[in-house]
């Protein structure tokens, strides 16, 4: 977050003198207290600043890459995760293929007739079995899936920043959301690199903040 030359100075103000009124700020600045009070709400909602009833404005201690890092490890999965690309079980490798480039996805979580995860594919096993003299056609998608229990998986509550150290840790491109039912692991949800990537473009574009 970039913030304006006056609201600089107003941090700066705050930083030597706070405890502050917004009144004293204002009159620092040769300014009134309507004219500040945009820049007042900017800087104490983005936590520059705190505010308490008849005490005034006080300086947080905490600089801009401090704020960031922090409003970062509160982002849930729910608030990012995307559409999942499902296949079910009885699908061939050709379909799971036709699927993939379809939907420009890296990753596919097959289900089965209750749509709960039985296993995952990427792009590196469809191409493992194209490689292969097989009928693509004839070869079910779930002989060459990754199987339960060796699948990463996250639910809807869980932190976007300990998916994301999944994602590196483990060398994949996504992980399926899911919530516990009686049947096993529904699949609600996906989130990919492309997620967090998108969270610090959002970010860094002040989409979000």
């Amino acid at each position: 977050m970039e913030l304006s030359n006056r609201q600089e100075k107003i941090i700066e103000i705050v930083k030597n003198n706070g405890p502050i009124t917004g009144e004293h700020i204002a009159e620092q600045l040769n300014l009134t207290r309507a004219t500040l009070r945009p820049d007042l709400a900017i800087l104490t909602m983005a936590g520059f600043l705190d505010a308490r009833p008849r005490v005034g404005y006080f300086y947080t201690g905490k600089t801009g890459s401090e704020l960031l890092t922090e409003k970062i490890k509160k982002f849930k999965v729910h608030e990012y995760h995307s559409i999942p690309i499902v296949v079910q079980e009885s699908a061939s490798v050709y379909d799971a293929i036709s699927t993939m480039f379809l939907e420009d996805v890296g990753t596919l979580f097959i289900v089965d007739e209750h749509s709960c995860l039985i296993g995952v594919v990427s792009r590196k096993d469809l191409l493992r079995a194209a490689i292969g003299k097989q009928d693509l056609s004839a070869l079910p998608v779930h002989i060459i899936m990754t199987r339960m229990p060796n699948i990463t998986v996250c639910r809807k509550e869980d932190l976007l920043i300990d998916v994301a150290k999944n994602l590196i840790n483990k060398q994949i491109d996504g992980v399926p959301v899911v919530k516990d039912t009686p049947k096993g692991l529904e699949v609600v949800g996906r989130v990919t690199k492309t997620t967090i990537t998108n969270v610090f473009v959002e970010l860094i574009t002040d989409n979000h903040i």
